[in-house]
């Protein structure tokens, strides 16, 4: 690993997750938002929490864009799905912290769908009712919201603008009220007040809603530089996932461009999220879990819990097949290592290189999810450190076996680690290459 500050250029970064989500993008897009103008969300909703840190004070964000706390535009794209009574308490919550949130600093995409109320009603009667396979969600809506949206029987927030609002969700409702009661024996919704509370909403955000596409085509032509910030992980997206048991949308790097209305070839680098071990939320097989007292450690000491959830993730240690095909499905151009700190005080710490399947090793992902539960985990062991790390701002003072964990992790990923994160804090990270000029 280089450990100089190369000279960075001008670039247009986009940071998506590599595992299951949780890595901590969080933090990662709080820090590099500094050095951009815009900050974009570009899939998903309100299932995905955001954490970070600032001066010892943790703020939590699920649908405003981690860049709020640097005072940047901050972009919600129309590849989302949006809550507004959730977004609004989150504009409220931010507000009382004493961010700066008006129009001119949070900017809603015309074309991102809403999430109604019986989108959510649906999402938990399918998860409660035993009829089909439980799927891990959080029960927001966010499913059946992309539903309706490829259905296109979706609801914008420019329709939600329009004069025919009205009538279009009663058509809508009509037949979701026939699910959630013939189907369920559930109660229906009450339309009225769904139209009431909408038309509230409507006025509260419609200073907000705007064409994203034209404003981030003006930012990139004006020398601006814009930060795309993904939700959930690599492996969570909804084609190149563990399906089923992912999320809604496309997490992959490439639908920053569809999540935004942007061409690929203003995309200059792609940052990929990697926890130092791996975690994951919800249901799905998970090759290289720990089920003894080191899963344990790594739990309590990572605070793994889910910052939308609440669940506590289950925990094992980094998987190299996994990471390598991040590489490939995001085409990344860097990675960012987040929790490093949590490997301390381990004797030895393990790295997963490729599986075993009966008898015959794998090195390429499993689709099939039969296949991939039946994986065995081969592992190579690298020795482990005590020091306190948290401290360390240069990649040459971090401990030695430290450096050879991430010496090796970049040989494996053939991917070159930009950011080290040493603690949950903004300034608690080890910068060995920045992607944006300062």
């Amino acid at each position: 690993m280089s450990s100089g500050n190369k000279e960075p250029e001008l670039q247009n970064l986009v940071i998506v997750g590599t595992q299951w989500g949780d890595e901590g993008k969080g933090k990662i897009v709080d820090l590099l938002a500094e050095y951009s103008d815009l900050v974009v969300r570009f899939q998903g909703g309100n299932n995905a929490g955001h954490t970070m840190v600032v001066n010892g004070e943790q703020f939590i964000s699920h649908l405003v864009p981690s860049g709020i706390l640097q005072k940047k535009i901050c972009v919600i794209g129309n590849g989302m799905v949006v809550d507004p009574e959730v977004l609004i308490k989150e504009i409220d919550y931010l507000t009382e912290k004493g961010v700066r949130i008006d129009p001119e600093v949070l900017l809603i995409s015309q074309k991102a769908h809403v999430i109604m109320p019986y989108h959510k009603a649906i999402d938990a009667a399918r998860e409660g009712c035993g009829k089909s396979k439980k799927i891990g969600t959080t029960g927001r809506g966010i499913g059946p919201c992309y539903e309706d949206k490829a259905a296109r029987r979706g609801i914008r927030f420019i329709d939600l603008l329009d004069e025919d609002f009205e009538r279009n969700v009663r058509h809508i409702a009509e037949e979701k009220n026939f699910f959630l009661s013939s189907f369920h024996g559930l109660e229906t919704i009450d339309v009225d007040a769904l139209i009431s509370g909408y038309k509230t909403f409507r006025k509260r955000l419609a200073p907000h809603v705007t064409d994203i596409s034209v404003v981030i085509d003006k930012a990139m032509r004006n020398g601006r530089q814009v930060l795309f910030e993904g939700a959930q992980g690599t492996h969570l997206d909804i084609d190149h996932g563990t399906y089923p048991y992912v999320t809604s949308s496309n997490t992959i790097s490439g639908n920053a461009c569809c999540g935004t209305g942007i061409g690929p070839k203003r995309i200059d680098h792609v940052m990929g999220i990697v926890k130092a071990y791996t975690t994951r939320v919800g249901e799905g097989p998970f090759p290289t879990e720990l089920f003894d007292e080191t899963g344990d450690f790594l739990q309590k000491k990572g605070a793994e819990f889910g910052a939308t959830t609440g669940r506590k993730r289950r925990c094992g240690w980094i998987d190299m097949v996994m990471l390598k095909n991040a590489v490939r499905l995001n085409s990344l151009t860097g990675i960012a290592l987040t929790k490093l700190d949590v490997l301390g005080g381990l004797d030895e710490i393990r790295i997963c290189t490729s599986y075993k399947y009966r008898g015959r090793q794998i090195d390429d992902f499993p689709v099939s999810l039969n296949i991939l539960g039946e994986c065995e985990p081969v592992f190579e062991t690298i020795a482990g450190w005590d020091e306190d790390i948290s401290g360390i701002r240069r990649f040459e003072d971090l401990p030695v076996n430290t450096r050879n964990y991430l010496n090796r992790i970049e040989e494996l990923t053939e991917t070159p680690i930009d950011l080290v994160s040493v603690g949950p804090g903004r300034n608690e990270t080890v910068v060995v290459n920045t992607p944006f000029k300062p």
